[in-house]
């Protein structure tokens, strides 16, 4: 577990720099400027990637986002399984049920999407790809593949090594992880 960090020369523990940053020692950019954070540079490298995707799949009228919702609604209804609940699709995205219909109110709209109660329960709904989603679904991936095939060449072996410490982070053992100060491989 992680008690100490190096801030400017100095070794800090967590409650340390808290207190120079409540005491205006230290400022915010100050400490983030010499902390390695994860989360900043996960999200910038997100940012990238996906207008590199957005940008890909653009003259489908579709965003990147939008792409990987359908091939995910797609991907769980394989082998002849019913049609995706948004309970199982959120967890699946590790998203909220609230994000997760916010993402699809503009599928729904432009009908590539339908939201289908459940036959024992209405409360209960499945995310249905129309046919005219799995058309705009399967138009999107030749640009999609186009994409991921560039990157997967700018990026070399790295991607490999990239989408399995992705997984890692997405995954409820990472979590568990966390929550308990423990090393996920250990």
């Amino acid at each position: 577990m992680l008690n100490y960090f190096c801030v400017m020369g100095k070794k800090l523990s967590i409650d340390d720099a808290a207190e120079e940053l409540r005491t205006g020692r230290l400022s915010p950019p100050e400490l983030l400027s010499e902390l390695v954070c994860t989360n900043t540079a996960l999200r910038r490298a997100s940012r990238r990637l996906g207008q590199l995707y957005d940008d890909a799949v653009a003259p489908t009228g579709l965003k990147a986002t939008q792409v990987g919702l359908l091939t995910q609604i797609a991907a769980l209804r394989e082998g002849g399984h019913p049609w995706p609940t948004l309970q199982s699709l959120a967890e699946r995205l590790a998203v909220s049920i609230s994000a997760l219909t916010h993402a699809l109110r503009p599928l729904v709209r432009d009908r590539l999407v339908e939201l289908v109660p459940d036959e024992h329960d209405g409360r209960t709904k499945h995310a249905m790809l129309t046919r005219s989603g799995e058309h705009r679904m399967h138009e999107a991936l030749v640009h999609w593949a186009d994409a991921n095939q560039r990157v997967e060449v700018v990026l070399g072996p790295s991607a490999a090594a990239l989408r399995t410490l992705a997984d890692d982070v997405a995954s409820p053992e990472f979590l568990e992880a966390y929550e308990a100060r423990r090393s996920l491989k250990g």
